[in-house]
């Protein structure tokens, strides 16, 4: 099925999804291998490094394919931002053998323009994708308003650093307390 823009809905076919789909980012022997490591830095198992990096080596596909610029989910974004520290495999192997040309990670320049910008580009983005590999894993890829009015906004944090509580913890923490509150001053009034 092809689209408006030449992509066909299963790339199966295409050159680059081919040497795309056959690729290991990094040496093939390393102690370290990218999936765990992707999974160590960001807190993932190593199954969900692994659907990460599928993500991204489709990203990648749509960077040169899709006809227009791509922007990444956060998540794709981690994957990138990684292989790109591999600089000898990601400038003198990837590029050149895998994708056929450079792609460069231009992050904004800040502003409302360049927010505008980069919401249009994300949402296109996702179209793209879904005309290409069909609708995207939801959780992986965020409408555009999440994932350019939301996970800006979140911080890493070393779990050395810092007690990670989650919202859901400290909400039931916070009723219990309430509660405990409630039944003392009722034991109080009674006695």
């Amino acid at each position: 099925m092809s689209t408006a823009s030449g992509l066909s809905r299963t790339p199966a076919d295409h050159p680059v999804w081919n040497r795309l789909s056959r690729y290991i980012i990094g040496p093939e022997d390393a102690a370290l291998p990218f999936a765990d490591r992707l999974a160590r830095d960001n807190g993932w198992s190593r199954a969900e490094a692994e659907r990460v990096i599928e993500e991204y080596k489709r990203f990648c596909f749509l960077a040169v394919t899709a006809g227009h610029p791509v922007t990444p989910s956060d998540q794709v974004d981690q994957a990138w931002h990684l292989h790109l520290t591999h600089t000898r495999d990601y400038w003198e192997r990837f590029c050149p053998g895998i994708l056929g040309r450079p792609l460069h990670h231009g992050p904004t320049a800040g502003g409302s323009d360049e927010q505008h910008r980069y919401f249009l580009q994300y949402a296109e983005t996702l179209r793209s994708y879904e005309q290409v590999f069909g609708s995207p894993p939801a959780d992986l890829w965020p409408d555009a308003a999440r994932r350019l009015n939301e996970d800006h906004k979140a911080r890493r944090v070393h779990p050395r650093d810092a007690i990670i509580v989650p919202r859901s913890v400290v909400r039931i923490a916070l009723l219990i307390a309430v509660l405990a509150a409630v039944a003392l001053g009722v034991l109080l009034q009674r006695s």
